[in-house]
């Protein structure tokens, strides 16, 4: 009988250990997936300026100090007003006016119903963005009908006026989520990147290898090849399976630039998600080339361009 007991402890104590490592927050990614090296991040970027974009600047901006900036910024930024002289243009537009950017940005957001949320999230993008001397713009896609909520499709949208604007670099945004470190350039990389690889509510720990989702970058040129996302259907990894079957792989920088904060929000009722396989024939007749909507109306604010649309 004590030697069952014994066994047992023992047996217990290996699981509380096993869980202990599973589940430990500062669990290394790094582990679980190739990423670009620091000193590597300059070289990966695609250099590219709007085509309605001037700079009356005489030097070039430059990135060394900004990708090697450790710092962290505190998510209070968030419950917080826009500093004063902030430079912010009319539609949500920034540039640096002491030195010419090497990068146009344009960072999309699907939204519905959820003012209080957009307006932390705007202010601390802002000010995240603005450390980063690239010129950007944030264009906030609203679903104005009652119809189950589609993310993807608003993306589409969102990604049809950017490129219409001359954007040459598409970020796409869920609006729960904001990056930790200003080392986590909002410009494109020559390959698509998963930007947001270490989120804190999976304890920055990438799940899974083939997760492309939360912030995105793309190269507008990369997301007309792939006919953008699916906007009829649920298809798991529906972008990250179009990029595969077009032989375009993705990249990531390494975890501890990819942190981001997760900001807790009621779950948004979806479109009902039908159970299909990625496929050639669903990536051409669904996507960039079959969107349909009614714009309802498009509003420069102060801090976005803010489309409205009847999916």
């Amino acid at each position: 009988m004590r030697y069952g007991y014994k066994k047992r402890f023992l047996y217990s104590g290996l699981v509380v250990i096993i869980l202990i490592i599973l589940l430990h927050p500062n669990k290394n990614a790094r582990r679980t997936y190739e990423f670009i090296k620091l000193e590597k991040i300059l070289k990966n970027l695609y250099e590219d300026i709007g085509n309605n974009f001037t700079s009356t600047a005489l030097v070039d901006c430059d990135y060394y100090d900004i990708v090697r900036d450790d710092t962290t910024l505190p998510i209070s930024i968030i419950d917080g007003d826009l500093i004063d002289g902030h430079g912010i243009r009319e539609g949500g537009e920034h540039a640096p006016m002491d030195c010419k950017p090497k990068y146009s940005t344009a960072i999309i957001v699907p939204y519905r119903d959820k003012a209080e949320q957009l307006r932390g999230f705007l202010v601390y993008m802002h000010m995240f963005l603005r450390k980063q001397q690239i010129h950007y713009k944030i264009y906030v896609v609203e679903q104005v009908d009652t119809k189950p909520y589609n993310k993807a499709k608003l993306m589409n949208i969102g990604a049809v006026a950017a490129m219409r604007d001359g954007y040459p670099c598409l970020v796409l945004h869920e609006m729960d989520l904001v990056p930790l470190k200003p080392s986590n350039l909002y410009a494109c990389t020559k390959l698509p990147r998963h930007m947001s690889s270490s989120i804190d509510k999976y304890r920055f720990v990438l799940p899974y290898l083939n997760q492309f989702d939360g912030a995105i970058s793309i190269l507008s040129k990369q997301y007309k090849t792939v006919n953008g996302m699916s906007n009829n259907f649920y298809v798991k990894e529906d972008l990250f399976s179009r990029l595969e079957y077009h032989n375009i792989k993705i990249c990531r920088f390494e975890p501890k630039t990819s942190l981001y904060h997760r900001i807790y929000t009621p779950k948004e009722r979806r479109q009902k998600r039908t159970e299909r396989t990625f496929s050639k024939e669903l990536m051409l007749n669904d996507g960039l080339n079959t969107l349909k909507y009614t714009e309802v109306a498009t509003v420069l604010h102060p801090l976005f361009t803010h489309i409205m649309v009847d999916l």
